[in-house]
């Protein structure tokens, strides 16, 4: 066997029925592979080397009952050394060990354990207490295995709450995003609502718009229809308005005409004429008889008086 680890012809020679004595070969790593090549050597003894840390698949080395890895420099073991469920007998004298895998709990088959001269967790250290002799070994692998099973149950159900709080969490910030959703949806349905209501406002006041253009429109057709019917009517009115200025531009005319003859009859030559003589003879009769109505009213008016 090689210094390093040993593929050397000699591992088969050094099995003894079924124990494989590997002690004091100054292995810095185990042969797994050819190990596991001898499923037979259930009790291994890898004691007084150089190993600091052992590969993740010696693991895989079910078959092992004893296992011995005293006065190595091991520093920990690997996570799921629990495997090794066969594992009856384990000497971990003498390593620099602080605590072991939570998976040593699963080591069902343990009866007999030594973790003397490692620096132990106090708490650790405390239950494993002293390997003296049988007995103590084998109440340290009942004990060491019992902490460690707390230990596993302990980290199962801190995992469990915190599942459980990551689930609660995720359920909440699912509320949260299904309250959030909820929201938007109630917001777009109420600016859908009121973008509608507004589009019907707007609708109604174009129609109220449209209606009133109409009537307006009606009404002025109308207006228009009447002053057109109206207008034939007033007609004979304005002509007789016409006709009455005629008249009276005419009496004016003949009033004028009157009162030139009147004159010339009265301050000219032509008052000897025959025509100016029957004009002044009717010009004085009008006087007389106005002077006789105007005595007239005198009289009824001092009558009345009296």
């Amino acid at each position: 066997m090689s210094r390093g680890g040993g593929k050397g012809p000699s591992l088969k020679d050094k099995l003894d029925g079924n124990e494989l004595d590997l002690s004091l070969c100054d292995l810095n790593e185990v042969p797994v592979r050819e190990l596991a090549a001898l499923p037979k050597a259930t009790v291994l003894d890898l004691s007084c080397n150089n190993l600091i840390s052992l590969p993740s698949d010696f693991c895989s080395l079910m078959h092992l009952v004893k296992l011995d890895l005293s006065k190595n420099r091991l520093q920990q073991l690997p996570l799921d050394f629990g495997r090794l469920v066969n594992l009856q007998h384990l000497d971990l004298l003498n390593n620099r060990l602080v605590t072991l895998p939570v998976s040593f709990a699963q080591l069902k088959n343990l009866k007999w354990l030594d973790l003397k001269d490692n620096p132990l967790d106090p708490v650790l250290a405390k239950v494993a207490g002293d390997c003296l002799d049988e007995k103590q070994c084998k109440q340290a692998a009942v004990k060491v295995l019992q902490h460690m099973k707390a230990i596993q149950s302990e980290q199962d159900r801190q995992r469990q709450r915190k599942l459980q709080a990551e689930r609660e969490m995720e359920k909440k910030r699912e509320a949260e995003q299904r309250a959030k959703e909820a929201q938007e949806r109630e917001l777009r349905k109420r600016e859908k609502a009121e973008e509608k209501e507004r589009r019907r406002r707007e609708y109604d006041a174009q129609k109220a718009a449209k209606q009133e253009m109409e009537k307006k429109t009606k009404k002025e057709n109308v207006q228009t229809r009447k002053p057109a019917s109206s207008s034939r009517r007033p007609q004979p009115p304005r002509h007789k308005h016409s006709w009455s200025r005629s008249v009276l531009r005419v009496l004016l005319f003949v009033l004028l005409c009157v009162l030139c003859t009147l004159a010339a009859c009265k301050l000219t030559e032509l008052q000897h004429q025959p025509l100016c003589i029957s004009v002044n003879t009717l010009y004085e009769d009008v006087l007389a008889a106005l002077q006789n109505h105007k005595t007239l009213q005198n009289m009824l008016q001092q009558n009345s008086q009296q």
